[in-house]
C-alpha cells in the first residue's frame, strides 16, 4: 500500500497545536462585515477548535 501524501491545501487552512488539537479559521470573515459589530469582527479573528469527529478526519489527511 502506498504511503499517504499530505494534502497541502489542508495544511495551509488548519493548524495543529502541541497537544494535538486542530484549529481552523472562524467562518464569515470574507464579506458583509459592515453589518457586524466591532466585537463580532474581533472575535472572528481568533482560531476555532475543531469538533472531535472533524479532528479525526483532518488528522488522517494531515499525516506527514
Amino acid at each position: 500500500m502506498p504511503k499517504l501524501k499530505t494534502r497541502k491545501s489542508i495544511t495551509t487552512r488548519f493548524r495543529k497545536t502541541r497537544t494535538g488539537k486542530i484549529l481552523r479559521r472562524a467562518t464569515g470573515q470574507d464579506h458583509n462585515r459592515m453589518k457586524m459589530t466591532g466585537k463580532a469582527k474581533r472575535q472572528k479573528r481568533a482560531w476555532v477548535l475543531l469538533s472531535e469527529p472533524e479532528t479525526k478526519k483532518m488528522r488522517k489527511l494531515m499525516k506527514k
